[in-house]
């Protein structure tokens, strides 16, 4: 009995073991396919050399460090890495770690204990970035929602809107912000 118990539990703990690498495979598979389709699919939205006016990072975590890296340069003059961590409430530590692959991309300049500034490149990101979410933000704020949840509905498209969807509703707002009448109708509608 006892060595029926050992083997049964052998076979759990391989099988338990088969399918985290399964799960793990399944997952490394699908990254490889998202990958594979975000780069077929979408390459006619990526910039060329004389249209990359909403290029972003490619990463929602770079994105929002390059997005308060110039914010906080445009009020302060400067970006530290303990203001940077504040303003989006993570460790110090894990700050330092993504200036330095920020700064080893090209997208900041980043001296210990000096500070941090964006590069010509990293700029044009985060400024991009920041058209996104005022564009987003206007549309919004056309239909009256509380800007409680214009801010977190807007942090969240920000990232993952194509350009062309984002041109869309640039139009479409202003389009609506010149038409009252319409605006009014769709509000009712």
């Amino acid at each position: 009995l006892a060595v029926r118990i050992f083997l049964a539990k052998m076979l759990t703990m391989k099988v338990s073991i088969l399918a985290k690498k399964i799960r793990t495979a399944n997952h490394l598979l699908y990254r490889l396919l998202l990958d594979s389709c975000r780069l077929n699919l979408f390459s006619h939205f990526m910039p060329d050399a004389s249209s990359t006016r909403h290029r972003t990072s490619g990463s929602t975590a770079r994105d929002d460090y390059l997005e308060q890296i110039l914010h906080l340069i445009e009020e302060k003059g400067y970006a530290r890495p303990i203001d940077i961590s504040k303003r989006l409430e993570i460790s110090q530590a894990s700050v330092t770690n993504m200036l330095q692959k920020l700064d080893a991309e090209g997208l900041v300049t980043h001296v210990k204990y000096r500070g941090t500034t964006l590069t010509e490149e990293g700029t044009r990101i985060a400024r991009a970035i920041i058209d996104r979410h005022e564009t987003l933000t206007r549309f919004l704020e056309l239909f009256e929602i509380d800007k409680d949840t214009i801010y977190r509905d807007v942090e969240g498209m920000e990232h993952h809107i194509s350009r062309a969807t984002l041109e869309a509703i640039r139009s479409l707002t202003n389009h609506l912000q010149e038409n009252p009448d319409t605006l009014a109708r769709v509000k009712s509608s």
